[in-house]
């Protein structure tokens, strides 16, 4: 029996386990997936979870049933590489694989700062998504919700809470000059707009020093606030960066031209796991599970694993509220409802899919 193991059914995860599906795969395969949620979760919407605008069930997907996969759904709390096990919270008996995939995504970035993972809020996770939706959404006319980090995930959430809860007060802090530093000048120019005439407060060049119950320091000056939302970077999951991988600069595990680890090709690393020259998205998360399905089915079936294509992203797109959006197509910047209605089209695709 070939044992393969997929820990984290996000975007990566899903997309690899769909390919080995469509792919004929041998009977003597049997597939492993383990993920603390039941349901694959739309990550790119947690912002809407965390504002009030969504429920639960509208970003949540059933995973696929084949009488090849079994799944289990508990916290992964060790990858034991050395022995080829996972072992799980809560259970004695630890799961062995012959070929691992790691998709366990990220984690939020505290850069240190005392306080902060303690006295913040996140939307890193779908649970933690909900715990901030709770704190905004029992709040009291007029209190003050505090996003820190002015990167695509704050703009969300910022706006989006702006749209849902439109008597709270709202500031965005951000590092630099502008928002959305990795835009096109016109798009961050349009955002800026939007948050001005939505009365949302910028406070650029932040630099948050520590965070208390109900008050943050930045750059020396003690600042209030009802709720404060931390989305100012991301890292790989502490069970990544604790595996005696090579690693880059960001902590992500270093895989050759087929996602394997080069010193134990048995197991497959995807999304913000794994080292890459593009930021890390849903979307590219998405296409390297796809070639990693690919790969795994050619090496499950005893055949040579084609080189995978260069992957070209289409761009990547943000949401200003139901009606209004920012994003790049094709390398060229879009702002208005045009990147709006696409943002939910590709919302509409990966639900179908």
């Amino acid at each position: 029996m070939k044992r393969v193991v997929i820990i984290g059914g996000g975007y990566g995860g899903m997309n690899a386990l769909h390919q080995l599906i469509d792919h004929d795969l041998p009977n003597n395969v049997e597939i492993t997936v383990i993920d603390r949620n039941p349901y694959h979760s739309l990550k790119t919407e947690f912002y809407a979870i965390a504002a009030g605008t969504k429920s639960d069930k509208e970003v949540r997907i059933n995973f696929p049933t084949h009488h090849q996969i079994n799944y289990i759904f508990g916290e992964v709390i060790e990858i034991d590489s050395d022995n080829e096990r996972i072992r799980l919270k809560n259970e004695e008996e630890a799961i062995p694989f012959d070929y691992l995939l790691i998709g366990l995504g990220c984690e939020d970035n505290y850069h240190g700062i005392q306080g902060a993972m303690e006295y913040t809020e996140s939307v890193q996770t779908i649970s933690k998504a909900r715990q901030a939706s709770i704190k905004v959404n029992n709040l009291a006319a007029y209190s003050q919700v505090s996003v820190v980090g002015a990167g695509l995930s704050g703009i969300e959430v910022a706006s989006e809470i702006r749209e849902s809860r439109p008597d709270l007060n709202i500031r965005l802090l951000d590092r630099g000059a502008s928002v959305l530093s990795a835009f096109d000048e016109k798009v961050q120019e349009y955002v800026e707009d939007w948050f001005l005439r939505n009365d949302v407060k910028i406070l650029h060049h932040s630099n948050v020093e520590l965070v208390a119950e109900g008050i943050f320091y930045n750059n020396g000056e003690g600042i209030e606030s009802d709720v404060i939302i931390w989305t100012a970077g991301v890292r790989p999951h502490y069970l990544v960066r604790s595996l005696p991988f090579e690693k880059d600069r960001q902590e992500k595990i270093i895989v050759n031209e087929y996602y394997q680890v080069p010193s134990q090709q048995n197991i497959y690393v995807v999304g913000d796991c794994a080292a890459s020259s593009y930021s890390p998205s849903a979307q590219l998360a998405g296409i390297q599970g796809e070639q990693i399905g690919e790969i795994l089915a050619s090496v499950l079936n005893g055949q040579e694993p084609k080189t995978p294509k260069e992957i070209k992203l289409k761009g990547q797109l943000g949401s200003l509220g139901k009606s209004d959006g920012f994003g790049s197509m094709y390398r060229k910047p879009v702002t208005g409802l045009l990147p709006r209605l696409a943002k939910s089209g590709v919302l509409w695709l990966n639900k179908r899919h």
